[in-house]
């Protein structure tokens, strides 16, 4: 079979193939740049999931760790007391108060137990120990023969950390002996 009766293409028709491949051309173009667009945004929707599951994940850590720290610096009041109570004790009074001051002890010991379940942890500072402004908070500042300025001559109350922060300062009185 032979191809008599095709008609050759003139002017005007390949002028218009030439126009519907331009038009293709720039159809193709405008579905390219269509697809970038959409791979683009795609890919931030994906980074702002991924960065909104990470702030999630580290706000649920930090609401488990420090979501109490409100109740258990309203309970350090509760602890200072006890601890007041059982160093106010004298000898003479202990034999008389032994079954009150155990009760106390007792108590003082299930508060740290629950402190240290939640992770909170005391800062006991020692006298002769330096002054350390991260963890300790200066009520008065005197002389005392035999110390170094920093040094740390009295300690007024224990403080605490939760976790790994501060949640009170120990309360401390520090030293300005100068350097002779």
């Amino acid at each position: 079979m032979t191809d008599d009766n095709v008609e050759p293409l003139s002017l005007d028709d390949l002028a218009a193939e030439g126009d519907m491949q331009d038009d293709l051309i720039g159809k193709l173009a405008d579905a390219e740049a269509e697809r970038d667009d959409f791979r683009d945004r795609f890919m931030r929707a994906l980074a702002d999931t991924e960065n909104m599951r990470k702030r999630s994940d580290r706000d649920r850590r930090e609401g488990e760790n420090y979501g109490g720290s409100k109740l258990a610096r309203d309970m350090l009041p509760v602890y200072d007391n006890m601890r007041r109570a059982l160093l106010s004790v004298g000898e003479t009074e202990k034999e008389g108060n032994k079954v009150l001051l155990e009760g106390i002890e007792l108590t003082m010991r299930e508060l740290i137990s629950v402190f240290k379940k939640h992770g909170i942890d005391p800062i006991v500072p020692e006298v002769g120990d330096r002054f350390d402004p991260k963890l300790h908070q200066a009520m008065f500042e005197a002389p005392l023969p035999g110390t170094r300025a920093g040094d740390i001559i009295q300690v007024a109350a224990e403080g605490f950390m939760i976790h790994d922060r501060l949640l009170r300062a120990a309360q401390v009185g520090v030293s300005s002996t100068p350097a002779s």
